[in-house]
């Protein structure tokens, strides 16, 4: 354990190319691959809301040469049913931050605001076309937060896509009609109008995007639910070595708080850098799962009861 790591480290992304867990991945791993003095190789493994590439490493050696940079969809798994594993078989290293979420369309979309789409929703159930990744993931919370702030069933006809970047791909060519996005792998596509932003899952505007307005504008029941936004984290499996998941952690850590990396995630990407670690990093996951489990639980979406799985309902 004194040499490790000995050999290049594995790092499992479980979304494709060009999203936010990529995006973030392929941005903090050169500074922990300084902190380290090794190499950790990104690998995308997409699939089943991220089930593929986190299964992955969870039936890998726990010898630290496999982690995983991982997102909030796997919190979700037992309420959804999606698999019959959750965090609870990995050790959160870090929580790296967390993103907010916009709510995009197309530059030519006949959509104005967000209050013109929902009505068109409404009216016209399962018929206008929403970019998804699948279940649990930042598309499905999002429709299920407009569900639970208007009341009524947000039925739209979903295309599924392996990650944000293929649907901005398909958003550009007129394939989708609009696509709840995590906001960094949006931020140059918004800016230099080639996609509209109608809302940002946020109860204010915020600086990066000020012409973009906060979903309370047209939704203000909504609120109860902001800031909601995906978060990444790195993550190994819990039978790994102490010391190991202290080397990694440590080299993590300081990634993270590098200025360049902060500098990158909150002020070109939109979001938040939390870099929390140990009994910090733990309670935020919970408090995250909880929180969402409940809002699915609620509007119908859960599979099931989050009581049955030990989760108490949160106090907002």
């Amino acid at each position: 354990l004194a040499d490790y790591p000995e050999r290049d480290i594995n790092a499992t992304i479980p979304w494709g190319a060009g999203g936010i867990t990529d995006l973030v991945a392929r941005s903090v791993i050169p500074h922990a691959e300084e902190a380290l003095g090794e190499s950790i190789v990104p690998q995308n493994r997409p699939g089943g809301g991220a089930v593929i590439g986190v299964n992955h490493v969870r039936t890998q050696r726990p010898d630290g040469y496999n982690i995983l940079i991982g997102t909030q969809d796997t919190t979700l798994y037992p309420v959804l049913g999606v698999a019959d594993f959750d965090y609870d078989d990995f050790t959160p290293l870090n929580v790296i931050g967390q993103g907010l979420v916009v709510i995009a369309v197309p530059s030519d979309s006949p959509f104005e605001s967000m209050g013109q789409l929902v009505d068109t929703v409404l009216a016209q159930p399962d018929t206008v076309r929403m970019g998804d990744v699948g279940v649990g993931a930042t598309p499905h919370i999002t429709q299920t937060i407009i569900d639970s702030a208007t009341e009524q069933d947000f039925k739209v006809r979903k295309v599924t896509f392996g990650g944000d970047g293929p649907g901005i791909t398909a958003m550009l060519g007129g394939h989708i009609d609009f696509m709840p996005l995590s906001l960094p792998p949006a931020v140059e596509y918004l800016k230099s109008g080639q996609i509209r932003g109608l809302a940002i899952l946020s109860s204010a505007r915020i600086d990066l995007l000020p012409d973009v307005p906060a979903i309370t504008e047209d939704l203000p029941s909504a609120e109860r639910y902001l800031p909601w936004g995906s978060f990444q984290g790195v993550f190994v499996r819990k039978e790994t070595p102490d010391a190991i998941k202290q080397t990694i952690g440590d080299a993590f850590e300081a990634a993270i708080g590098n200025p360049q990396f902060v500098d990158l995630y909150n002020n070109k990407l939109g979001g938040v850098t939390l870099n929390l670690r140990g009994e910090e990093a733990r309670e935020y996951i919970d408090d995250w799962q909880a929180l969402t489990s409940w809002l699915l639980y609620d509007v119908g979406a859960a599979k099931v009861s989050p009581d049955e799985v030990g989760f108490a309902r949160p106090d907002r």
